[in-house]
C-alpha cells in the first residue's frame, strides 16, 4: 500500500473519530441538560408537596400554583405575565376601548405599585392623580407585595361605584387620599382639532383596536376644517403607553412610503422564526408632505416609539420633547387551556435604521423639557423608565442612552389653545417658522 493512501486512511479514521467525539460530546451535553431540567422539576414538586404537607395552614392548590407561575414569568422581564381568567378577560375588554374603572396606566417600579400615567379625562386624570405617584393602599389593602393584575381587579368595577386611593408623593410630608367614583372608561384612540388656522392637532392616548381608521378620518375632518390643506401638524404621543402594532403601523402608514421612502415600519427579530417579521408600508393613499412635530415624553411608550422611531429614521418628522420610556419588547398573548392567558415577551422590535430603543428610549431631535405654567421654572422629569423597571433587559452591545440634559427656557406663553402647554407651543412655533421659511424660499 502506498504512503498517500496510508495518510488518506489515516487521516479519515481521525476525522470519523473527531465526529464521534463531538456527537458523544453534545449528547452528553444534552443529557446534562435534560437532567438539570429534570432536576428542577423534582425540585419543584418537592416543595409543592412539603408547602401542602407543613405549612402551618392548609393551602389552596390553585392558589399556590397560579403564584408559583406569576414569579417564573416575573423573573423575566416586567412585561411577561400570567393572567388569571378574568384578568385575561379584563385585558381584552381593555384593548377594545371600554372597561369600568379609574383610567390609571401602572407598573411594579422598586416593588412598589406606581401611577406610570393617567389616561385623560377619565376619574384619576381629573382628581390630580399623577406619573410617579405610588399608590399606597386600595380602599383597605395595603398594595405592598400586590401584584399588578390583583391592583387592576381592585381599581376596576362598575360605573358609578366608589374606590378610595391612599398614595404616597415625592415632595409631600403625608399620604394623600383620593376619593373617585368609578366611570366607563372609553378610552378614546384619539384626540383632533385645529391649533390655529391651517395648523392641526392629533393627539393618541393609547393604540387600540379603531386607531388607526380614527387616524385616518381625523386628518380628513382637520383638512376640511382648514380649506382642504394642512400647513403642519402635531402629533401627540405624551404618555401613550403603547399598545397594538398593527394599529401604530397604520398611523405611521399615512407619512411613509410611496417613493419616499422604502416603506420600511419596523421589524422584529426573535428566537422562533414566526418572531420575525416586518411590516413595510401599503400601496396607497398617504398625506401631502406637509411638515410634522412629534411630541414624545418618558411616558411614551412600544407602539408610540415605533411610530415617533419610523417617523425619525425615514426624516418624515421632527421628534420633539423628552426622552421615551425605552420599551422595545414585543409581548405576544398566548390562550392557555383552562381559560387564563400568558403574555409572554417573544421578540425585541427594531427601527427602520436597525435601532433598538430597549432601556433606551428614543431621543427627540430637539430636546424641549414641560414647563411650570406659573413660574416658567422646567419641571424634574419624574416619568418611570423601561431601565427603572426590575429585571428589565438591555440590548446586547448597547448601553442605555444618557439622559438628555434639560434646559431652562424663558417662559412665553402665547395666546390661544395651547398657552398652558410649553411643548405643544414650542412644537407649533417651530411648524409656522418651518413654513414661513418655505415660503421664503419659494419668494412668496
Amino acid at each position: 500500500m502506498s504512503n498517500t493512501k496510508k495518510i488518506i486512511i489515516s487521516l479519515t479514521v481521525v476525522i470519523v473519530l473527531l465526529a464521534l467525539g463531538i456527537t458523544a460530546l453534545q449528547q452528553t451535553r444534552h443529557n446534562a441538560r435534560q437532567k438539570s431540567d429534570e432536576d428542577y422539576i423534582r425540585l419543584f414538586k418537592e416543595v409543592i408537596t412539603l408547602v401542602k404537607k407543613d405549612y402551618v395552614e392548609e393551602v389552596d392548590s390553585k392558589k399556590l400554583m397560579q403564584s408559583a407561575v406569576k414569579g417564573m414569568l416575573a423573573s423575566l422581564d416586567p412585561h411577561s405575565e400570567y393572567m388569571a381568567a378574568d384578568s385575561f378577560k379584563e385585558m381584552q375588554v381593555h384593548m377594545a376601548g371600554a372597561f369600568g374603572g379609574l383610567g390609571i396606566e401602572i407598573n411594579i417600579v422598586d416593588g412598589r405599585l406606581t401611577v406610570v400615567s393617567p389616561i385623560e379625562d377619565t376619574p384619576a386624570f381629573k382628581a390630580g392623580i399623577k406619573p410617579g405617584d405610588h399608590i399606597w393602599k386600595i380602599d383597605d389593602k395595603f398594595t405592598k407585595g400586590m401584584d399588578i393584575s390583583k391592583a387592576v381587579g381592585l381599581m376596576r368595577g362598575e360605573k358609578g361605584t366608589k374606590v378610595t386611593l391612599t398614595i404616597l408623593r415625592s415632595g409631600s410630608s403625608t399620604p394623600l387620599t383620593f376619593h373617585l367614583t368609578r366611570d366607563i372608561i372609553k378610552t378614546k384612540s384619539l384626540k383632533a382639532r385645529t391649533l390655529e388656522p391651517g395648523y392641526g392637532y392629533i393627539g393618541i392616548a393609547e393604540f387600540q383596536a379603531r386607531t388607526g381608521e380614527d387616524f385616518a378620518q381625523a386628518l380628513k375632518r382637520l383638512r376640511a376644517e382648514n380649506g382642504g390643506n394642512l400647513h403642519g401638524l402635531v402629533l401627540d404621543l405624551r404618555y401613550n403607553p403603547g399598545g397594538l402594532v398593527d394599529q401604530a403601523f397604520s398611523v405611521a402608514d399615512r407619512f411613509i412610503g410611496e417613493g419616499l421612502s422604502n416603506g420600511l415600519i419596523v421589524y422584529t427579530e426573535g428566537r422562533e422564526p414566526s418572531a420575525k417579521k416586518s411590516w413595510t408600508a401599503f400601496v396607497g393613499e398617504k398625506e401631502p408632505n406637509y411638515p410634522i412635530v412629534v411630541l414624545i415624553n418618558g411616558g411614551s411608550a412600544s407602539a408610540s416609539e415605533i411610530v415617533a422611531g419610523a417617523l425619525q429614521d425615514h426624516k418624515r418628522a421632527i421628534i420633539m420633547g423628552t426622552q421615551s420610556f425605552g420599551k422595545g419588547s414585543v409581548q405576544t398573548i398566548l390562550p392557555l387551556r383552562n381559560g387564563d392567558g400568558l403574555k409572554l415577551t417573544t421578540a425585541k422590535y427594531y427601527t427602520p435604521n436597525g435601532r433598538s430603543i430597549q432601556a433606551k428610549g428614543i431621543t427627540p431631535d430637539i430636546v424641549v423639557g414641560a414647563m411650570k405654567p406659573k413660574t416658567g421654572e422646567p419641571e424634574k422629569d419624574k416619568d418611570i423608565r423601561e431601565k427603572d423597571l426590575e429585571n428589565h433587559f438591555e440590548t446586547p452591545g448597547t448601553k442605555p442612552a444618557k439622559e438628555p440634559k434639560k434646559e431652562a427656557h424663558p417662559v412665553v406663553a402665547p395666546d390661544g389653545a395651547v398657552k398652558d402647554d410649553y411643548q405643544l407651543s414650542r412644537a407649533l412655533d417651530l411648524l409656522k417658522g418651518i413654513d414661513m421659511m418655505s415660503q421664503l424660499k419659494l419668494g412668496k
